[in-house]
């Protein structure tokens, strides 16, 4: 068999071919390369978006700002004083890893509500809080770098 440029190059695309099969096959079945979608009911989530958008317009109703510092232990979120109570939850949602998302129930103590440092791994998080107040729903949306 005579090798000319024609066979090597027929070659060479086989065996390209064959490693990029190989690297899709592994990718998409090795439990170590996961994936994850952005949320798992997205068209739910979509419905939903006029209303977190009339949520957020109603931060208005408090005096001051919600605001957030990191602290020696964990992130610290400041909410207004406020005449009424307010309940809700935090929920954390991490973009790389839904396995370390988490929500915290809200419970304000001094009008602070402490983020465990130990749940917090570093890297980026983006932080919702959906909370009731004087009969109203109430979301506080911030993305942070922990």
């Amino acid at each position: 068999m005579k090798f000319n440029w024609g066979t090597g190059l027929a070659i060479g695309m086989f065996c390209f071919i064959g490693f990029i099969m190989f690297m899709v096959i592994k990718m998409s079945t090795d439990d170590k390369y996961e994936y994850d979608l952005v949320v798992e009911d997205y068209y739910g989530k979509e419905l939903r978006f006029q209303q977190e958008i009339d949520a957020e317009k109603n931060l208005k109703l408090f005096s001051e700002e919600i605001t957030g510092k990191k602290t020696t232990e964990g992130y610290e979120l400041s909410f207004p004083k406020t005449e009424g109570e307010i309940k809700g939850t935090v929920n954390l949602y991490r973009p790389s890893n839904k396995k370390l998302d988490f929500i915290i129930p809200l419970e304000l103590s001094e009008d602070k509500i402490v983020i465990p440092e130990a749940q917090l791994i570093d890297g980026r998080w983006d932080i919702s809080v959906e909370m009731t107040y004087q009969g109203k729903d109430i979301l506080f949306k911030k993305s942070i770098t922990y």
